[in-house]
């Protein structure tokens, strides 16, 4: 873990604000709701932003910019060019570099009063109570169900209220979760869904502005958390909907049967990639992987390969490896009289996790000569071909 902290800022939330203070958050303290009491209770908060990507760029930048006193960041990522479309903590020259040493420069740059604490390190259940302890608030950033409920079972323990968000394509959603007396992520999501049912933003895309949106929200969530102005989203699931610019409201109860802050039979944290199904995925039987640069020789000596590309049509369009043919994962059921069994299949997707499925698909279906190339495209585009666009 690398801890590395900018300047102290104050810690009293009844110290009186500095000139220079009082200058920066002037149209704070124009609000008669928030005032220079508000404004003292944020310097003296303390809030953990967990992922620093999509949501947690707008996060980090406009609680920083409202003065919390002490922001935290987790993640362990590096920043990459496919990430400027919605990361706007990060600029071009970031590209490379580790997200965490590129966001804190920025947040520092921002307001120099905000003291910035990062974890550079993979969230697991050995980690996480020790890295959450201590912040008054924790905004949830992440991408993945795994690290969703490890977030959500980690603040139960820990009492910490979770300001909770996510995205996909054009939707979005905002709650705050593991309040007191209010619900947590597992009251109204007993059990992720089956794994692959639910796309990541890296497959399935997102609009790159909806992190915004939903991120702001959080933000938003966080100050009304910390302050205490204001309703904060304890018992409620706003939806939005960023085509038809709708936002809709779900209530939400508290579950007494919730394993987490229902019967409290949860008291430690678990294994979330077994409990999400995201460990490590097992060949289906007889099957196996191929790399790029085997599939790459193999190609060039000519042998008879059937290349199957799993992806969606658009994704096809930015780009393709030679040779192969598109059939689409939904599309791949009542296609199968087109694939000639006698010859060996490859299949690929992006990354690998489609084309996982499209080949258990394949052998149920009766298939003997079925691999998976390993990485997908993405892989292909740094171990064959360089020139190849990365989306």
């Amino acid at each position: 873990m690398n801890a590395q902290d900018a300047q102290d800022a104050p810690d009293a939330q009844d110290a009186h604000l500095t000139r220079e203070e009082l200058q920066r958050y002037s149209r704070h303290l124009l609000l008669p709701e928030f005032g220079e009491e508000g404004q003292r209770r944020l310097r003296g908060s303390s809030v953990l932003i967990v992922g620093a990507g999509g949501l947690g760029s707008p996060l980090a930048l406009y609680l920083a910019a409202a003065g919390v006193g002490h922001i935290g960041l987790v993640d362990f990522d590096l920043v990459d060019a496919s990430n400027l479309q919605r990361q706007v903590l990060y600029g071009t020259s970031d590209v490379g570099s580790r997200k965490l040493e590129a966001g804190s420069r920025r947040l520092r740059d921002l307001n120099p009063h905000v003291r910035i604490t990062t974890h550079d390190t993979r969230l697991t259940s050995g980690n996480a109570l020790e890295i959450f302890r201590g912040y008054d608030v924790v905004a949830d950033g992440t991408d993945n169900f795994a690290t969703r409920y490890l977030v959500n079972d980690a603040c139960v323990l820990l009492g910490i209220p979770n300001a909770y968000g996510s995205i996909f394509r054009f939707d979005g959603q905002a709650s705050v979760f593991a309040a007191p007396g209010g619900p947590c992520y597992r009251c109204v999501f007993p059990e992720p869904p089956p794994p692959g049912q639910v796309p990541s933003c890296a497959e399935g895309g997102v609009l790159g502005v909806l992190p915004g949106m939903v991120g702001v929200l959080q933000a938003t969530e966080v100050i009304k958390l910390v302050t205490g102005i204001g309703e904060p989203l304890v018992g409620r699931l706003l939806l939005v909907d960023a085509l038809t610019a709708s936002f809709r409201t779900v209530l939400l109860r508290r579950d007494p049967s919730c394993p987490a802050c229902g019967t409290r039979s949860l008291t430690e944290l678990a294994d979330y990639e077994q409990f999400c199904g995201t460990g490590e995925r097992q060949p289906a039987t007889g099957s196996r992987e191929i790399t790029p640069s085997e599939l790459a020789v193999r190609i060039g000596r000519g042998e008879d390969l059937d290349v199957v590309d799993v992806r969606e049509r658009h994704e096809w369009d930015i780009a393709r490896i030679p040779g192969a043919r598109l059939i689409p994962l939904g599309e791949l059921p009542r296609r199968l009289e087109e694939l000639d069994r006698s010859r060996e299949i490859v299949v690929h997707c992006k990354s690998g996790a489609r084309s996982a499925r499209a080949v258990a698909l394949l052998e149920e279906s009766g298939f003997e000569r079925v691999v998976n190339l390993a990485g997908g495209i993405a892989r292909w585009s740094q171990e064959v071909d360089s020139t190849m666009p990365r989306y």
